[in-house]
């Protein structure tokens, strides 16, 4: 299967995060916070962080159990999630699990959110990779022409700790641990933070997330 055209021509986008739009909008959120600074981290323990919560015939996006779940029951589209937030340079991590569905999913994290437009680092349930763009209404992988396999993926129903950074013009994707793609693109500045999960020909994508942490590099 060619993912990169599996990827561009299905991703029917579904945002479901609120988002406003101001004449003088304000600055991010981290702006003069010190390197290290914890800028907003979530357990999922209670569920009145911010997160989206959603129930539909096309899948749930809401706090289940101490973690947070996407379930995507319709075919080819994304779910995501934020908390409302405005970070310029960020470090995110998270656990993921597959609690259900195919292999051939779409899990991650995005930064940079406007409301339409992000940078995104996912995983596949089937040991596969890819960091890019949505912007303008189009999916763009950057540095790669399909989403790539790597063996530091756990693939199946294990747990993965995703870690992306978004610093200035710079993007780094960390797979439990070790690095596995970087990209420069100036595009986007600032933004919301937040989770993804997606389903390509096969739905009922089933992913729970925890231990989700912003740091500021």
């Amino acid at each position: 299967m060619n993912r990169l055209l599996a990827f561009l021509s299905s991703i029917i986008l579904l945002s479901l995060a609120c988002s406003t739009t101001s004449a003088t909008p304000a600055p991010p959120q981290d702006l003069g916070v010190p390197s290290g600074s914890v800028l907003f981290q979530d357990d999922f323990s209670q569920p009145i962080t911010g997160w989206d919560r959603f129930t539909a015939p096309e899948g749930i996006m809401d706090y289940d159990k101490g973690g947070y779940r996407l379930l995507v029951n319709a075919q080819n589209i994304n779910f995501w999630s934020t908390p409302h937030k405005d970070f310029a340079d960020v470090r995110m991590e998270v656990d993921s699990g597959k609690l259900g569905g195919p292999d051939e999913n779409r899990i991650g994290l995005i930064c940079r959110y406007s409301g339409s437009d992000y940078y995104f680092f996912m995983i596949t349930s089937d040991g596969f990779y890819g960091i890019g763009i949505f912007a303008g209404g189009k999916a763009q992988l950057f540095g790669q022409s399909e989403m790539k396999a790597d063996v530091s993926i756990k693939t199946g129903m294990a747990v993965n700790h995703l870690r992306a950074d978004c610093v200035g013009d710079t993007l780094s994707f960390y797979i439990n641990g070790f690095p596995v793609a970087t990209a420069q693109d100036a595009t986007l500045k600032s933004g919301d933070i937040g989770l993804l999960a997606g389903t390509f020909s096969q739905l009922g994508v089933d992913v729970v997330f925890d231990n989700f942490v912003v740091l500021k590099p």
